[in-house]
Order: structure tokens, then C-alpha cells, then sequence
């Protein structure tokens, strides 16, 4: 008696829906959430002449806004993106007392409301805070209500991303490869340089990224800090909301087009470099 032979499919069947059907919801999806706000706000902005968009952008406030903004979100991402380094290398490769304390203690600024965090920062550094009075009394360091206080708000809520993007990645990382390298007579900078480090790269320009964006974008956390001194402690999306307080819709969108085609630019240009980087390792993203 000959035995049923099962022939394989020519594609094999998956559990989510079809190509065709998947793709329409992620297109629907997509512009619903992403591309029809941004165009409306685009759309906006057309009633502007470009000399009269140019006016309003140039303001010295405003070009004190995105120093500020940019700068800090800029600084606070590469500081979170050495801390954050050492920090998920601890986590994966080291035990330690409080070791899941720590853990929990790194998704701290994703659970806490961002006013909260903000309101939090400024009285810890102001000049009676518990840190502030140390810093500002003892080594004469101002933070609350100047740009540092900003970059402290900045750094405080970027960091999970970094440490979260490099953990799974280390924890996947064979140690026989140090072991080999060492073995080979590499000291322990040759082998973190040239053979740890080109395998993070592209996930720490990942947590890098993320950093940045949220940094570039980030209200509540700054605002309580920042002093909001103008062409001082002024962030940009300060601005905005006081575009809209004031009923100039117009104005708070074009400041918008500013940050948006600035946070596309830098986005465009980390996702290059994550890019180059994975192909010169060899990995695919």
C-alpha cells in the first residue's frame, strides 16, 4: 500500500494576513498616524509668503531656541550614548548587589509622567535642592534655570533608550570572540575597539537616535528646569505653545516645518551612518 506523499506548498502560509491586505493596513495606519499630520502642517504653513515664513523663523528667540534645543538634544544623546554603554555592559556581563533594582530603575523615565520628572529635577537641582545646593554653593555651578538644566532634563529621559537598544545585542554576543582576541595577545581596548565595538555600532547609533528624537521633542521634563529665560533657557516647543496660547496657528506651524525638516535631516543622516556601519561589519539591519 503506497503512502500518501505531502507535497509542499510553493508558499508557505503564514499566520498574518496576505501581502496585499497586510500592506493596505500598514499604508492606512501609517498616514493616518504619521503622514497626514505632518502634511497638514506643511499645508499650514503654505499661507505664508516665504518672505513672511523666513520672518517668523528668524526671530532671535527662535534661533536661540534651536541652539538650545538642537545643541542639548545633540550633547544629551552622545552623553547617553557613553553612559548608557557602560551601563548595559554592566547590566548583562556583571552581578552585582541591587543588580535588578538597577534594571527596573533604567525604565524609570518611560513610567514617570514627564511633568513630574520635570518638577522632580528642578527641586533636586535648584539652589536649596539636595544636589543643587552642593553644586551651586560648594563648586559654583548653576544647573536649574540655565541650559545645564536643560541637558540634565535632556540626558534623564534619553537614557533607557540607548541601554534598552544595546542590551539585547550584548546579551547575543559570544565572549569567545574576546576570549579569542585575548588569546591572539590583544589587550582589553584592542579588543573592545576592534572587536566588540564595530558589532554595537549600529545599535548604539540606534539608541542614539532614538535619544535624539525624544530629546528634540521633549516638554514636560524641561519646562519646570529650563527657567524658560528668553534667548537664555527658551526651548523651541516652548515656543510653539506660546504660538498657540496666542492663537497664531500660522506661526506655531511654520516653528513645527523647522523642526520637523531639522529632525528629518539628523534622523537621515544617523540612519546613513547606522547604514554604513552595518555594511562594513558585515550585519544587516
Amino acid at each position: 500500500m503506497s503512502l500518501p506523499v505531502s507535497i509542499p506548498s510553493s508558499r508557505a502560509r503564514s499566520v498574518l494576513p496576505g501581502f496585499n491586505l497586510t500592506l493596505g493596513y500598514t499604508l492606512v495606519y501609517l498616514s493616518l498616524i504619521v503622514l497626514l499630520p505632518v502634511a497638514a502642517v506643511f499645508l499650514r504653513t503654505a499661507d505664508l509668503s516665504f518672505a513672511e515664513f523666513l520672518a517668523v523663523i528668524s526671530k532671535p528667540a527662535l534661533v536661540a531656541s534651536y541652539k538650545l534645543s538642537f545643541g542639548a538634544s545633540l550633547l544629551a544623546a552622545s552623553i547617553n550614548a557613553v553612559f548608557g554603554l557602560l551601563l548595559a555592559w554592566a547590566l548583562v556581563r556583571y552581578s552585582f548587589p541591587g543588580k535588578k533594582i538597577v534594571d527596573a530603575l533604567v525604565d524609570l523615565p518611560f513610567a514617570l509622567p514627564t511633568a513630574v520628572a520635570g518638577i522632580s529635577l528642578a527641586t533636586l537641582y535648584s539652589k536649596n535642592g539636595w544636589l543643587g545646593a552642593f553644586f551651586e554653593g560648594v563648586l559654583g555651578i548653576k544647573i536649574a534655570f540655565t541650559p545645564l538644566g536643560v541637558l540634565v532634563a535632556l540626558v534623564f529621559i534619553g537614557l533607557p533608550f540607548v541601554v534598552r537598544t544595546l542590551q539585547p545585542i550584548l546579551e547575543d554576543l559570544e565572549t569567545e570572540l574576546e576570549e579569542a582576541a585575548a588569546s591572539l595577545g590583544a589587550s582589553r581596548w584592542q579588543t573592545f575597539v576592534h572587536v566588540v565595538l564595530p558589532v554595537l555600532t549600529p545599535a548604539l547609533l540606534t539608541g542614539f537616535a532614538l535619544a535624539f528624537a525624544r530629546a528634540v521633542g521633549e516638554y514636560g521634563s524641561v519646562i519646570f528646569i529650563a527657567g524658560n529665560i528668553p534667548l537664555v533657557s527658551e526651548i523651541t516647543p516652548l515656543l510653539i505653545i506660546t504660538r498657540l496660547e496666542q492663537y497664531d496657528y500660522t506661526g506655531a506651524t511654520a516653528i513645527a516645518v523647522v523642526m520637523l525638516v531639522f529632525s528629518f535631516v539628523m534622523l537621515l543622516l544617523i540612519n546613513g551612518l547606522q547604514s554604513w556601519s552595518a555594511r562594513r561589519t558585515g550585519r544587516t539591519l
